[in-house]
């Protein structure tokens, strides 16, 4: 498979022979153009015949993270659509204003959207119970805080 290296004449100059000059051009040639990867195409070894389970702990994607992967194709195609149309409105009519028609259909899809993110962080605020135990003492003092001068001197007062 690999060209045989053949040791050379050595000319009194210090070159090679023609004939070794080109032995060694067609050696250089093939291993140059020789393979140097391997593949090995062996199937990988099998460790029992159970199919895969999920595994505790994060699920490779939150429903948090799906939830907003949706809404934001969602968003995208609601936005080709309005584009969509505006081109093709723009084009036939060959008198519609870009401006115009950026606030005439980009306008409903911003507010689509929009309300439908705050529809989906609006959540009830938490019920706050607390329950303690022993004597309790509340401090509500105030502290009013000035910071003044080139080397930032805090003067905190009650």
């Amino acid at each position: 498979m690999y060209p045989e290296t053949t040791p050379h004449t050595v000319r009194p100059d210090g070159g090679m022979s023609e004939d070794d000059a080109a032995v060694e051009a067609r050696r250089i040639i093939a291993n140059a153009y020789r393979p140097t990867a391997y593949r090995d195409d062996t199937p990988p070894p099998v460790y029992g015949d159970t199919p895969p389970v999920a595994q505790p702990g994060r699920p490779p994607m939150s429903q948090g993270a799906t939830d907003a992967s949706v809404l934001m194709l969602a968003g995208g195609t609601a936005t080709a659509m309005v584009g969509g149309t505006a081109a093709v409105l723009m084009y036939v009519s060959q008198y519609a204003d870009p401006l115009v028609c950026g606030l005439v259909f980009g306008a409903p899809t911003a507010l689509v959207l929009a309300l439908a993110r705050l529809v989906n962080r609006a959540k009830p605020a938490p019920d706050v119970h607390h329950h303690y135990e022993g004597p309790v003492y509340q401090d509500r003092r105030n502290v009013h805080t000035r910071t003044t001068g080139v080397w930032a001197k805090t003067n905190n007062h009650q």
